[in-house]
């Protein structure tokens, strides 16, 4: 399974890929928006961790823009927040 973890805290981000990388995952990383986008358009993933907090944009809105994309609409997709 691959995955792209889309996370701006570089120390989650990490501890994230390595937890998921010793359990066998494939997993690749994106800081921002445009970053996430650019990968997405090269390379095909199985699930998307999405922080809702990101320096560009919100996750939020981030989702929307990828439902609306044809090749990401059915593409499973875990918000992940610090939010209470």
């Amino acid at each position: 399974m691959k995955i792209l973890i889309v996370e701006d805290e570089p120390s989650l981000c990490e501890l994230m890929a390595r937890t998921l990388r010793k359990e066998q995952y494939v997993v690749e990383t994106a800081s921002t928006f445009t970053e996430a986008s650019e990968r997405l358009g090269v390379y095909s993933y199985d699930c998307v961790l999405l922080d809702i907090m990101l320096p560009e944009e919100d996750g939020i809105s981030v989702l929307k823009k990828l439902r609306k994309d044809g090749r990401t609409a059915r593409l499973p997709i875990i918000m992940l927040t610090a939010k209470g």
